[in-house]
């Protein structure tokens, strides 16, 4: 299984998802501010491995920050690393975590404060690795056998800490004996499914077709596809569900063709203080990723473009939300608020 991030000898290590898979490169992280990069530029993705790395980035700041100005140098490195991206929800958890840790720890001597911070960043990134194992058992059980799993974007273990979300469903119903394939959308603009879903795959010997985004209505209407399974970046109380833009379009197809639309991801995506998705921020990034790809023009100068990073589901599509708690279904205000308790 891929290493996606870990803390070795005093740094953050993660590697390179800009750099899939024509190169498996590491880059090494000493500062917060480095980790922080690493997330606004996408070297690391996927809300719970963004949730990882700000929890490392946390302890990072915490063992170089002064200790004659260690709440002021608190407040800045968690507020730095909170504004890289701002639709993951992980992110803000993973941060708030790590905040409350050092409350608890004021007066306590420095030494102990930075090692405390220090374990609770490896502790987080331990539970995200046993929590996808969960909700890859809990969801294996929903994959249809013999059937075509398609995913829309990375929800692997790039995307986690190890093993992933949704394709830990995938790699779970496998490893229970089913005989399922996958298609990958390619995931336009920035070719997560394309890149990063088919490497990591190959990587475990899972049968996997990558299709541009635009032929998922064409396979599901064949009957070839048995379920849909998709990661989140944040869930509202009501079911609605923020994931990487296009996946609004796979749920409405899944719909029309009655294939069953599912959303693996941990209790920390869901946010129940916004009443539904209307609520949730969408990131929007850079022209660039739309009019170029790998640097290469594909657009003329001067084009007008829209790139939101995300789009919102609304749970009236979502057949399931599979977690490492077990598997909440319609009424989600009722299913989720049990799943936190």
């Amino acid at each position: 299984m891929v290493e996606t991030i870990q803390w070795k000898d005093g740094a953050v290590v993660m590697i390179d998802q800009t750099r899939l898979p024509l190169h498996v490169e590491y880059v090494t992280c000493r500062t917060y501010q480095e980790v922080a990069t690493a997330i606004r530029d996408m070297i690391i993705r996927g809300a719970p491995a963004i949730g990882v790395a700000a929890a490392m980035g946390v302890a990072l700041g915490a063992m170089q920050a002064d200790e004659g100005d260690l709440d002021g140098q608190m407040e800045t490195i968690c507020e730095t690393l909170a504004k890289t991206r701002p639709t993951a929800v992980n992110l803000f958890w993973a941060i708030d975590r790590m905040k409350r840790l050092y409350q608890s720890l004021r007066g306590r001597p420095i030494a102990e404060i930075r090692e405390r911070m220090v374990t609770e960043a490896q502790v987080v990134r331990a539970e995200d690795i046993a929590i996808c194992r969960a909700i890859g058992d809990h969801g294996a059980e929903l994959v249809p056998d013999h059937k075509t799993v398609l995913t829309h974007c990375n929800a692997g273990a790039l995307a986690t800490a190890g093993y992933g979300t949704a394709l830990g469903v995938i790699r779970s119903a496998v490893a229970a004996g089913k005989q399922v394939d996958v298609f990958a959308d390619e995931t336009r603009p920035f070719l997560q499914g394309a890149r990063l879903t088919v490497w990591e795959l190959q990587q475990d010997g899972i049968p996997t077709t990558l299709i541009t985004d635009n032929m998922a209505g064409h396979f599901m209407k064949t009957g070839r596809i048995g379920c849909v399974v998709v990661g989140a970046d944040r869930i509202a109380a009501n079911g609605d569900v923020a994931n990487k833009v296009g996946t609004y379009s796979v749920a409405v197809l899944a719909r029309e063709n009655g294939v069953p639309f599912f959303v693996a991801a941990p209790i920390s995506t869901l946010d129940l203080t916004l009443a539904s998705g209307d609520q949730i921020p969408i990131e929007q990034r850079a022209a660039a990723e739309v009019t170029h790809v790998f640097g290469h023009r594909i657009a003329p100068e001067g084009t007008a473009v829209q790139n939101p990073a995300f789009d919102v589901t609304p749970s009236r599509y979502v057949s399931a939300i599979i977690t490492e708690k077990g598997v909440a279904r319609a009424p989600y205000e009722e299913s989720l608020r049990k799943m936190v308790r």
